[in-house]
């Protein structure tokens, strides 16, 4: 049989990139719809690469390197063709003349299968996200067409344009991996370079980039908190022995104008028990829970009068064995009756600006009646070793019933979940992509998102 019967039978296939599709075999310039044509011209960044089967003529294509010559065989494969740099959308195949797409499967030069759905006639298949630049790919598909034959095999290997010189967007997660950590630990991503608000096609493109799973799973959401910082939580904590995993897609990925991804390294850890230590203020009691249970009650003392401990959730951030503690550092003034210059045992800390859980044998009288310290929660020197010995990076340290402003999500230490699930998601660039949570009891707590804050502890 000639390789024109096969054309016919089969139509047309195209290969494009971006929303827009236009067939240059299907049919002729002139019949192509106004509509087709403004949105051809207002899509400067959609690169269209046609792959047809020469049905008008048969034989050779005027350009191979664009062209899948159609032939007699089972398979019919084409000539490697490069996808131009304006090619920066998704990736499309598209039957364009009547026949169905039986399956495709596209692979990078790796052997991994690429992300991609067909649409609901089975005519398209796209790409889950654009294909990263200076990579090779092959796309093996079997086609049911009207004509002749029945089924056939076609394979088209491409590769998308390399990436030009200049500065790459990298990103560097936290924590720093391993574990366990605390159901509170949300995961931060450092970007190497600022997005601001005002790009919010790039910070789309960024927060797709940015995969997060984790076993068992759980649904979460990445926050700008700046225009260089995310940080990335479930809309509760964490489970208990969870393992999680993050990986930056933006290595390769055209992210608007003349910026891409770079590669940034993955990261893994774990989580361990759900440790909780909560503060009833106006008990004056602190009672550690793990995973539900209470492990211990410890009397305890918390901010005076002007030195008010925060409210809400608080994440431990670390622990530190011996910590000098002085007064100037949150501006009392030596010499004043409230000035302070001591060394404080088992110290874990909760702000950055000085906020811990310490030690603190001098107020041994007070721990359990009345608030005497400057911001801190102290306790004897046997249960602060007992919680220090308890206590994680990343567990969690809630304060009830108290006086004090609340914690703020995001300008000493991590907050984040004084954030309600809504207020949340509206600090991701990809909440427009889909509807909003409507609960609004999950976690609540002030909105606010500056970045800032002291490293001198209180007492």
């Amino acid at each position: 049989m000639s390789s024109r019967r096969y054309a016919r039978g089969w139509g047309a296939l195209s290969l494009a990139v971006g929303a827009v599709l236009v067939s240059t075999a299907a049919q002729s310039p002139d019949r192509e719809s106004e509509d087709e044509r403004r949105a051809a011209a207002s899509r400067a960044a959609t690169a269209v690469v046609a792959v047809d089967g020469c049905a008008a003529g048969g034989g050779l294509c005027s350009d191979p390197r664009r062209s899948v010559v159609l032939g007699g065989d089972r398979v019919l494969t084409g000539r490697p063709f490069t996808l131009g740099p304006r090619a920066t959308g998704p990736v499309e195949l598209a039957l364009r003349t009547p026949g169905v797409l039986a399956d495709v499967t596209v692979t990078d030069q790796r052997g991994r299968r690429v992300a991609g759905a067909q649409s609901a006639d089975h005519t398209r298949w796209t790409s889950a996200a654009p294909l990263p630049a200076g990579a090779r790919y092959a796309a093996r598909l079997v086609v049911d067409g009207t004509g002749a034959g029945g089924a056939r095999r076609a394979r088209l290997d491409f590769r998308t344009a390399p990436m030009p010189a200049g500065e790459r967007l990298t990103v560097t997660f936290g924590p720093g991996g391993g574990g366990p950590y605390g159901v509170g630990r949300p995961i931060t991503a450092e970007l190497s370079r600022p997005v601001p608000d005002d790009d919010p096609d790039t910070r789309r493109a960024v927060e797709r980039a940015l995969d997060v799973r984790s076993e068992p799973h759980v649904d979460g959401a990445w926050h700008w908190v700046d225009s260089a910082t995310l940080h990335y939580r479930p809309r509760t904590y964490w489970p208990a022995h969870a393992t999680i995993r993050v990986h930056s897609g933006l290595g390769g990925a055209h992210l608007g104008g003349g910026l891409y991804g770079g590669p940034s390294r993955p990261l893994t850890f774990t989580t361990g028990a759900r440790i909780e230590a909560v503060t009833d203020v106006s008990a004056h009691r602190m009672t550690v829970f793990r995973d539900g249970e209470p492990l211990r009650t410890l009397p305890v003392t918390t901010g005076k009068a002007g030195y008010r401990t925060r409210g809400g959730i608080k994440v431990v951030l670390g622990k530190e064995p011996l910590v000098r503690m002085r007064g100037d550092t949150i501006g009392i003034e030596r010499g004043s009756t409230d000035f302070y210059d001591l060394k404080v045992r088992w110290a874990t800390r909760v702000t950055w600006s000085g906020e811990y859980l310490h030690a603190a044998p001098w107020s041994l009288d007070s721990q359990g009646n009345e608030d005497v310290s400057h911001g801190c929660t102290g306790m004897s020197t046997e249960d602060a070793a007992w919680l220090f010995r308890t206590v994680r990076e990343g567990d969690l340290v809630r304060v009830v019933n108290g006086y004090g402003k609340p914690m703020t999500p995001f300008d000493n230490g991590f907050g984040d979940w004084n954030l309600s699930w809504p207020e949340w998601l509206r600090g991701s660039a990809l909440a427009a992509d889909g509807p909003e949570s409507t609960d609004t009891a999950d976690i609540t707590g002030p909105a606010s998102r500056s970045v800032a804050g002291a490293l001198s502890p209180t007492l």
